[in-house]
């Protein structure tokens, strides 16, 4: 038969043989109480990225910067490429991945090298 066990003290209780540090909350007496300083900041226009460079804030850096964009094949250029192959036009396969309006516009930061975003065509 086993007895029932007395509930544990509440939190504000002290517990013999144990340290309670203070409550965070409460400032220690004689300490100067908390300031809370609040900015207000004006968010800039966001130039939305296309196919060309665009002059953005960098989310990682903060800068101000004109983005570096570099060109990358998508599915629909390979899709464009096996079309022109299928349709015995193998001379022009190379035509999807020269053009820019046939790829991906990836930017990124010249200032910190970060990811900013991706243009799909």
């Amino acid at each position: 038969m086993s007895h029932p066990q007395a509930p544990p003290p509440p939190y504000s209780q002290a517990v013999p043989g144990y340290y309670q540090p203070p409550p965070q909350h409460m400032p220690a007496q004689g300490a100067a109480p908390a300031t809370t300083v609040i900015i207000h900041t004006t968010t800039p226009s966001f130039t939305p990225i296309s196919n060309d460079p665009a002059t953005i804030t960098c989310p990682s850096c903060h800068a101000v910067v004109r983005t570096t964009v570099i060109r990358q094949p998508s599915t629909s250029t390979h899709l464009w490429a096996l079309i022109l192959c299928l349709f015995i036009c193998w001379p022009c396969v190379c035509v999807p991945y020269c053009m820019d309006s046939c790829q991906n516009a990836n930017h990124y930061c010249p200032n910190c090298n970060a990811y900013i975003g991706t243009y799909s065509n």
